[in-house]
């Protein structure tokens, strides 16, 4: 195989995996929407579109094992090849935490938390993939220490928002055990729900990290 065709391939595999990540934040934004909407329909929308993401990582990661095994790639393109497949693993994974957001709405009955924004958190982190991709196609090594520098606002985001849950736990007065348990599970999916998009933006800033790899071999950000 020429050398120009393998470079194409590089070109075509980078290009996929941005692909990829959009089809990935649609998903993410359809488990946001279905959320606040209460949509169920949406909600179901979004996890049966998960087989659509789950064969696009397979794909690519059979792209990937092929560049390597059919290629004897120079340094720099094997970091390439080895962050890109790390990377849609990270994409993955976004997306089964959007699968959980669906499944979260259909099981959810009321919103008890009106002071959890949960959808600031989620666009919070929806803008940290998008800034994390760009990076990764545009090979912006500053955009990555910037990523890993904001994963701490999400960090912050999800503590709050968990004290605030447990403020109002102890501050409500509880009545019959089987309203007990009806509080406690809306509680376990609103704090599960809080706990997915914190890993949102911990998979934003490992797509930063292994792209800051990618371009300067310095894996200071993997650790």
């Amino acid at each position: 195989m020429a050398r120009t065709s393998y470079q194409e391939q590089l070109r075509e595999l980078r290009a996929d995996i941005c692909y990829m990540s959009e089809i990935v934040m649609e998903r993410l934004r359809m488990g946001l929407d279905a959320l606040e909407q209460k949509d169920a329909d949406l909600a179901r929308e979004v996890i049966t579109g998960d087989s659509e993401v789950n064969r696009m990582y397979l794909d690519l990661e059979q792209q990937c094992i092929e560049l390597l095994a059919l290629q004897q790639p120079v340094a720099s393109d094997l970091r390439f090849i080895a962050s890109s497949f790390k990377i849609i693993t990270d994409l993955e994974r976004i997306g089964d935490l959007a699968v959980n957001l669906g499944e979260y709405t259909i099981g959810a009955e009321r919103d008890l938390f009106p002071d959890v924004d949960v959808q600031a958190m989620g666009a919070l982190t929806l803008e940290m993939v998008d800034d994390a991709m760009t990076a990764y196609d545009e090979a912006d090594i500053e955009s990555c220490y910037e990523l890993a520098n904001r994963d701490d606002d999400i960090d912050q985001f999800a503590e709050r928002a968990s004290e605030i849950v447990v403020r109002d736990l102890i501050e409500r007065e509880l009545g019959a055990p089987d309203e007990v348990e009806e509080l406690l599970q809306d509680v376990s999916r609103l704090l599960l729900t809080i706990r997915d998009l914190e890993r949102v933006g911990d998979h934003a800033v490992n797509i930063a990290a292994r792209t800051l790899y990618m371009v300067e071999n310095d894996d200071e950000l993997i650790y």
